[in-house]
């Protein structure tokens, strides 16, 4: 049941980049997670868009736009292995959807919050990481 918001200024996404990066972020965190590409996983994957107004982000150099890739799992759902493929895609494709180069990938911040085992709730129930696992395996 991972969450991932992206924080950025708006007008600062390409207007292609805009309508997809939220479907194709929420896609990415499943693939990392290893969650099987089934309805299920895809409905409680949620994805939000903050698009800052002008002035909202600026730095000490420059006002040039950064970006802000907040994701939350389950504290356990990522391995070290798979949070370095999830920040490194995530960075790769926030920059797509700006309609910027690699090399300015230090726009791009990544911050993996683990929320601890009992303080993820839905459906009105505590979410545990080994029953979302059983979901997950009966699903493949």
């Amino acid at each position: 049941m991972p969450m991932i918001e992206l924080t950025a200024p708006a007008g600062s996404l390409t207007d292609a980049g805009r309508k997809s990066v939220q479907k194709d972020l929420a896609e990415l965190l499943l693939k990392w997670e290893g969650a099987p590409d089934n309805d299920f996983f895809r409905s409680v994957a949620w994805t939000y868009l903050h698009e800052l107004p002008a002035g909202a982000q600026t730095t000490a150099l420059d006002d040039a736009p950064r970006f802000r890739v907040d994701v939350t799992v389950p504290a356990g759902a990522l391995s070290d292995r798979r949070k370095a493929g999830l920040i490194k895609e995530a960075t790769a494709l926030v920059l797509e959807a700006a309609g910027l180069a690699e090399s300015d990938a230090l726009r791009v911040w990544v911050l993996i919050n683990e929320q601890p085992e009992g303080t993820w709730g839905a459906g009105g129930q505590v979410v545990k990481v080994e029953e979302l696992r059983k979901i997950a395996e009966a699903a493949q």
